[in-house]
């Protein structure tokens, strides 16, 4: 079973009892591919969709709806500069989340027009970084390792594009520390911050801050990534899907959008794990791809489309329209989107941050 929308944190809090030791050792850069000039359509097909964009993909509807649904977005802040409503009410993984979508559209904080929404974002998530460099609410850190694996990306994107700033230069080191600690023997996390297990989806959600503070500039040891890349290569079943943990069972899309990310974001190109995993999302997502019912949808079509851009070529030119009018569809009258266990301002953040795709502005969808 997949736990991100539906069971998002949903466990107690085990904190460490001291930080981990700072590393010192950094990711190599993903290994390059030779061009082969036989066959340069093919190495074309692989270089992602960075530099690739495909014909239309920004229409006037989908800027429309990306207008009204940061007005959304904006219109759930709490006065502390959180995101969240219910139980996940101040939550750090929601309020990083919806302020990765504000920035999507061009905002940092303080500049911008939505810049003082991402400022005060910030603000709350520096608020709640602890001594042990974990990032949670007291009131939300159910857990925590989800919300301060999203907290860790948006310090590393925020750090990226603004190196002068030693909060969050200070608070970014002490969150990958923490990381690069609690990783278990298997190679993945879990949902506290301590080695014991490990998932799929905390795993990407680790994988993800960490390849984001590495391209800020922050030291990640190359043996935490091929561990973690082998961890979900392992988690990989006969039919191209993953399985939610090593022992546990059957493949499902969303976990198995996650996992070929995963392997993206660890600086993995090519390899078969990704190609199957691509096959399983194109033949068992696509057909049925406006079906918000489906369990973890929002969560799925985050990480799906994430996969898909990284693949590029075909794979990119052949979900981002099915994907972008599947969203645009799903839009409520309100402007936001809605998931039924985490609220709307999850699952706008997610719709936008998708929607946004083709702006190119957040540096972690670089390869």
């Amino acid at each position: 079973m997949l736990i991100c929308s539906s069971a998002l944190f949903a466990q107690d809090v085990v904190e460490p009892t001291e930080p981990p030791k700072p590393s010192t050792s950094e990711v190599s850069e993903p290994e390059q591919i030779a061009a082969d000039p036989a066959n340069q359509e093919l190495e074309q097909q692989n270089q992602g969709a960075e530099n690739r964009p495909s014909t239309d993909e920004m229409t006037p509807a989908l800027k429309q709806s990306v207008k009204r649904g940061i007005e959304y977005l904006k219109n759930e802040q709490l006065p502390d500069g959180s995101f969240g409503e219910g139980k996940y009410r101040q939550h750090v993984g929601i309020t990083s989340l919806a302020a990765l979508a504000i920035m999507a559209d061009g905002n940092l904080p303080g500049r911008g027009q939505h810049g003082e929404a991402v400022r005060k974002a910030l603000e709350f998530i520096l608020l709640n970084v602890t001594e042990t460099g974990l990032i949670a609410a007291d009131k939300t850190s159910h857990g925590p390792m989800y919300g301060h694996g999203f907290a860790t990306l948006f310090l590393g994107e925020i750090y990226g594009m603004n190196p002068t700033d030693t909060r969050v230069r200070d608070a970014l080191v002490k969150a990958v520390n923490l990381i690069v600690g609690t990783q278990n023997a298997e190679g993945g996390w879990r949902y506290n911050p301590v080695p014991f297990d490990a998932d799929v989806s905390v795993t990407i959600c680790q994988v993800m801050a960490l390849r984001s503070a590495r391209n800020a500039g922050i030291k990640v040891p190359k043996e935490t990534i091929d561990q973690a890349v082998q961890y979900v290569k392992n988690c990989q079943n006969a039919d191209g899907g993953f399985k939610y943990m090593l022992n546990s069972g059957s493949s499902a899309w969303p976990r198995t959008a996650a996992g070929v990310a995963t392997l993206f974001y660890a600086g993995v190109y090519e390899d078969t794990a990704i190609t199957r995993g691509l096959e399983y999302l194109n033949r068992t997502v696509l057909p049925n791809i406006q079906n918000s019912g489906q369990p973890h949808y929002y969560y799925g079509q985050y990480y799906a489309i994430q996969a898909m851009y990284l693949a590029g070529g075909d794979q990119w030119k052949r979900w981002w329209p099915a994907a972008r009018e599947a969203l645009i569809a799903n839009q409520s009258s309100s402007g936001g989107w809605l998931d039924h266990h985490a609220g709307g301002s999850y699952a706008t953040s997610m719709s936008l941050i998708i929607l946004q795709m083709p702006k190119r502005y957040l540096p972690i969808f670089q390869r």
